[in-house]
């Protein structure tokens, strides 16, 4: 995979397809391969005509590993986004983001709004603005010694997810230490960019989209149903509403 320099940081990338450019960035815990090229994201855009950019965040899959939390600021994973934009010659793109990603992309709509033409905001609702993200109890379930001495849930789920990815979990602990910015009502109000909140309709971890879409000046909403946090992200729903959202904003 080919890399670029941002902050320093030696990030991985993939660029595949020609046509109008899309940028996925990808979840907390995850990578470019399992958020978007495994659950066929990448070959259902490219197939659809366009040209598709996503990158490893900091601390994940194949990019530069890190361990200090205030390094996992989401304005600075946003300025790697634009960094590796910058680098492919690409002054706009539509910009799909998942969970953490998500908070990434919110962040880059306000910070770099020329750089933002649609947002999507998967696997996060209202808890862009009244939530700080995943809880910090995650962190220690990355930090135990192993998994049969994690007894949280969901710190066992992101546990297990790390250990079967072979994620860097010391550099994930950091991260989630680390990326817990939210944003004010005023600062989702001030993205002007047309915007599709989608969430599965059993995510728990999410919030409800329909008071984050309420609070976009170009905000809609996309159920994806009977899906929880991880399975929504390959869902065939979630994927025909996103390449109806493109092109009715084309």
């Amino acid at each position: 995979m080919p890399t670029f320099i941002s902050d320093g940081l030696e990030l991985s990338y993939l660029d595949e397809g020609a046509g109008e450019p899309v940028l996925l960035i990808h979840g907390f815990g995850s990578s470019k391969e399992i958020n978007w090229v495994y659950p066929g994201w990448v070959k259902t855009l490219t197939e659809a005509g366009r040209r598709v950019v996503a990158f490893d965040h900091r601390g994940h899959g194949a990019s530069a590993k890190l361990y200090d939390p205030a390094l996992y600021h989401t304005r600075l994973m946003a300025k790697d986004a634009k960094t590796l934009l910058d680098t492919l010659g690409l002054p706009r793109a539509d910009v799909i983001g998942y969970s953490m990603g998500a908070r990434v992309t919110a962040q880059l709509a306000i910070t770099e709004p020329a750089t933002v033409r649609t947002a999507v905001l998967g696997g996060l609702g209202i808890h862009l603005v009244d939530g700080v993200g995943l809880p910090q109890t995650i962190a220690d379930a990355l930090e135990a010694d192993s998994l049969d001495d994690v007894t949280d849930p969901m710190g066992r789920m992101f546990r297990a997810f790390a250990d079967t990815n072979k994620g860097d979990r010391k550099a994930l602990a950091a991260c989630i230490r680390g990326s817990r910015q939210s944003l004010s009502r005023d600062e989702v109000a001030s993205i002007q960019q047309p915007v599709m909140v989608a969430v599965g309709t059993r995510d728990l971890i999410a919030g409800d989209p329909r008071p984050l879409a309420e609070l976009l000046p170009h905000g809609q909403v996309l159920d994806i149903p009977n899906r929880d946090h991880n399975p929504a992200v390959g869902d065939k729903v979630f994927k025909s509403g996103v390449l109806e959202f493109l092109a009715a904003h084309a």
